[in-house]
This record gives C-alpha cells, sequence and structure tokens, in this order.
C-alpha cells in the first residue's frame, strides 16, 4: 500500500458539511433561546428563526441523499466491525498513551467502523426522530383536535428535545476529537481542500494517476 495525499471530499461534500454545521449551530442557538437558555431573541423572533433553518437543513439533507444514492457514496456510511475493537481500544485507551490511531482512510472507505457507525446512527435514526417530531410540533393545528392532543404534543416535544440536546452532544464530542491526534489544523484541512493522506492499492494509484489525475498528489 502506498499513502498519497487523495481529494476525497468533493465540492459538494464540503458545501454539505460547513452549511449543515452552520444551520445545527442556528438550530442550537435558536432552540436554546425557546429554551430560556438566553434572552437574545425574542419568543417570536426564536421561532421565526429555528423554523428557518430547520426548512433549509431539511432542503440540504434531501439534496444530500440524493447525492449520495446517486454517487454511490453512502457505501462510506455502512459500518463494518473489522477494526472495530482496534479502534475502541484506541479511544478509550491508546489514546492517552500516545499511540497512533489505528486506522488508515482507504478510498473507499473514508471512516474508520466507529465514525462509520456513529454517523449511519445519527442519519437513521437521531435524524428522523427530530425532523418527525419538529414537523409533528410545527403543524400541530393540523392533527389537535385528535383525542389527547395535547397529552401526544407533551411526548413530541419531549423526544424533539430529547434527540437535540443528544445531537449537541454528538457536536461536543465531534469537536473535542478535533483536537486529538493529529493538530486540530490537519483534522479540518481535509474538509476544506478535500485532500487528505489515503492508502492506496497499487491499482487505485495507477487508475487515479491515469484516470483522475487532478484527484491525487
Amino acid at each position: 500500500m502506498t499513502i498519497r495525499r487523495v481529494r476525497i471530499f468533493s465540492l459538494f461534500e464540503r458545501f454539505w458539511h460547513w452549511t449543515q454545521m452552520f444551520l445545527i449551530l442556528v438550530l442550537m442557538f435558536s432552540g436554546f433561546g425557546l429554551h430560556g437558555f438566553h434572552h437574545l431573541l425574542d419568543f417570536k423572533q426564536a421561532v421565526t428563526l429555528h423554523t428557518l433553518a430547520a426548512f433549509l437543513l431539511l432542503l440540504l439533507w434531501a439534496f444530500s441523499i440524493f447525492w449520495l444514492f446517486t454517487t454511490r457514496n453512502w457505501r462510506h456510511f455502512i459500518p463494518t466491525v473489522k477494526g472495530m475493537w482496534q479502534v475502541l481500544r484506541f479511544y478509550s485507551f491508546g489514546i492517552f498513551q500516545g499511540e497512533h490511531h489505528p486506522y488508515r482512510k482507504a478510498y473507499w472507505r473514508k471512516h474508520n467502523p466507529l465514525q462509520a457507525l456513529a454517523y449511519l446512527m445519527l442519519k437513521i435514526v437521531l435524524f428522523p426522530l427530530i425532523w418527525i417530531s419538529g414537523l409533528a410540533y410545527l403543524f400541530y393545528f393540523l392533527w389537535r383536535d385528535i383525542p389527547h392532543a395535547t397529552q401526544v404534543l407533551d411526548g413530541v416535544a419531549l423526544v424533539h428535545t430529547g434527540a437535540a440536546f443528544t445531537i449537541v452532544v454528538f457536536v461536543m464530542i465531534h469537536v473535542y476529537m478535533l483536537t486529538t491526534g493529529h493538530s486540530f489544523k490537519e483534522h479540518v484541512m481535509p474538509m476544506i481542500s478535500g485532500f487528505d493522506d489515503v492508502d492506496l492499492s497499487p491499482e487505485e494509484e495507477a487508475y487515479l494517476l491515469k484516470d483522475e489525475p487532478g484527484v491525487i498528489r
């Protein structure tokens, strides 16, 4: 295997990542305002900002899902047990001993097994929970006449808030992980330039040099 600098994050992926990050921060800010953690916005302003950011993020995710399946990049988010124990051991013990990360990025697998599992759970569990509960809350006027609607609304609000705080925890862990191992800059730069160090087989290297020379350095 040869380590080469390869563009593994496309322009759309980088746009998706940074736009999603910005919108989630806006949702966190407005959501905390709605719950009274700050008073930088009045309630109406917080609701308007939260709703606008939510619909923009929903639109972004719709395009992202289309892109994932049309480009077959969904494969990067399928977890595998191969190497999972080594990664778990590293994050629970080895990282504090100065050990090197046991996983090396491959051209067809950008994420280590733990990352893939975390991102998959985020996409198929947390995101659907927060969107279904958020839309149900927003359009309460359409179903408020059903029996026990107010009790159901309380449950919807709890699910939405619980999912939101879980995403906040995910964001905090994600930012913390950027401070471990290599420098913060080395972790962030691939999502800016698109290029990262990747283990390539001789066949992959030859293919990229011949057919996609712009993605390899």
